[in-house]
């Protein structure tokens, strides 16, 4: 089976083209634009996790088909009621998921490589995970809820085509009320920020209503530095894609006792042992 987002990959790779034209014929000096190096590495990234998607898609498959199996009821697809279910609990599961790769350090290894890049264009979108196995648990839930596991596949698939849109300076705040429920390119702008005000904010797949009920939601208001709080210098796709994974291994090996050890692993990143002990 060959996972929906593929079929719209000509389609985003056109539109980096695109965009980055339209930066050279029409510049702004308040956006970064491209460079490409950069965009190289972030297409370079973007590929390798389509190779490794492919075998993981199949695994997901055998997964959600298990549990759906199992429920004690099985949606029909034919009910405008399932797709309305499907659309709220896939996007609440990105959600989870979102908020949870970036509270988790071991969460957040596999999740910073989409964070990595010191610019916000199209070609960050494309800049994904190598190890997409951590998502795994967040979805789950929606194949016991009966809800078919090609659905399931359909509406993220939906979801991260949505979310490819979010990733430009080209486009200003929209209508007060689609800025109010849905997720933007400007509150997407303020979750890819290191600024203080602008960290673990906007975890929001396509709707930003969780963000405004959870507490996290924060609008752009201060010009967004992009980027990390502390960058990896590197353009190497591979370093890129493991670069904190041997950080966390190296605070797990130095550290002394067992709860230190877990906390470098399920602590929120940057987390560190009092010096009191």
């Amino acid at each position: 089976m060959i996972p929906a987002v593929v079929y719209a990959i000509p389609a985003f790779v056109l539109l980096v083209v695109v965009e980055a034209l339209s930066y050279r014929f029409l510049p702004d000096d308040d956006e970064r634009g491209y460079e490409l190096r950069d965009t190289a590495t972030s297409m370079s990234m973007g590929a390798g996790s389509q190779v490794v998607a492919m075998p993981w898609k199949a695994v997901t498959i055998v997964l959600y088909s298990a549990l759906f199996a199992g429920a004690p009821w099985h949606l029909s697809p034919s009910s405008a009621w399932t797709w309305v279910l499907l659309f709220f609990g896939d996007d609440l599961a990105y959600y989870a998921f979102h908020r949870a790769h970036h509270r988790v350090r071991v969460l957040w290894a596999s999740h910073v490589v989409h964070h990595s890049s010191l610019r916000f264009n199209l070609s960050t979108a494309l800049r994904q995970s190598w190890t997409p196995m951590t998502g795994l648990p967040f979805w789950l839930p929606l194949a016991l809820l009966g809800i078919p596991p090609w659905m399931i596949l359909l509406q993220q698939a939906f979801s991260l085509v949505y979310q490819f849109f979010l990733h430009t300076e080209r486009v200003d705040k929209l209508w007060r009320p689609v800025e109010w429920f849905f997720n933007t390119p400007s509150h997407h702008r303020v979750h890819h920020g290191s600024n203080n005000v602008y960290l673990d904010r906007n975890y929001g797949g396509i709707l930003i209503v969780w963000d405004r009920l959870f507490g996290t939601f924060e609008p752009e208001g201060e010009r967004v530095v992009y980027g990390l709080t502390k960058n990896i210098g590197t353009y190497n796709p591979v370093r890129v894609a493991f670069h904190e994974f041997a950080a966390v291994w190296h605070d797990v090996r130095a550290a002394r006792r067992w709860r230190d050890r877990a906390g470098y692993l399920v602590g929120p990143p940057g987390w560190a042992p009092r010096a009191d002990g």
